[in-house]
């Protein structure tokens, strides 16, 4: 019988709000967030460092549920990690594209993007008018990092404004994650 995996949350920058699918899926779920020392000014070798000590310390093999720099997170990680056989599978929701004009002066010292194939399952969830990646650049991620795309439809960041609640369309999409797989 395969081990239960234990599901890791990982918001992007300025962390997961009230009513964000993240914070209501580790209340009602049981998830665990992956806490970062500066969610104000995130940078990328401490969030990798936070992220390693994270898996390391995982009981179980683990599931990442990430959502925007989040995402960009675990491809950088897993990119440089030694530990990527600790991870089942990822969720990475809305890609927060650090390479759009504007957007890595905000953010800066994420840059470049990791497009290496992932050396796990992963499934990229992206929305047709997120304003911080186009539907084709999440498509064209994806691509790179060998997830499966489900496309969302019209659901802006797919943060706390966009109103997803307990997200149980992420939810069945995380359910193969947990196995290993990213198809059902």
């Amino acid at each position: 019988m395969q081990e239960e995996a234990q599901v890791l949350l990982l918001p992007g920058w300025q962390n997961s709000t009230e009513g964000h699918w993240q914070t209501e899926w580790e209340q009602a779920l049981g998830y665990q967030r992956v806490q970062q020392h500066d969610w104000l000014r995130p940078r990328r070798g401490d969030w990798c460092a936070r992220l390693e000590e994270a898996v390391l310390e995982a009981p179980a093999p683990v599931v990442l549920a990430a959502h925007s720099l989040g995402c960009i997170l675990v491809a950088w990680w897993a990119a440089h990690s030694r530990h990527t056989h600790k991870v089942r599978g990822a969720l990475l929701v809305a890609p927060g594209d650090v390479e759009q004009p504007g957007v890595g002066e905000l953010i800066p010292g994420w840059l470049p993007i990791a497009r290496q194939p992932l050396p796990f399952a992963a499934t990229l969830v992206a929305s047709s008018d997120d304003p911080y990646c186009s539907l084709e650049r999440a498509h064209e991620l994806a691509a790179h990092w060998g997830a499966r795309f489900a496309p969302a439809g019209a659901c802006g960041h797919m943060n706390a404004e966009s109103a997803l609640g307990l997200w149980p369309q992420g939810q069945a999409l995380l359910r193969p994650l947990m196995n290993g797989t990213s198809e059902d």
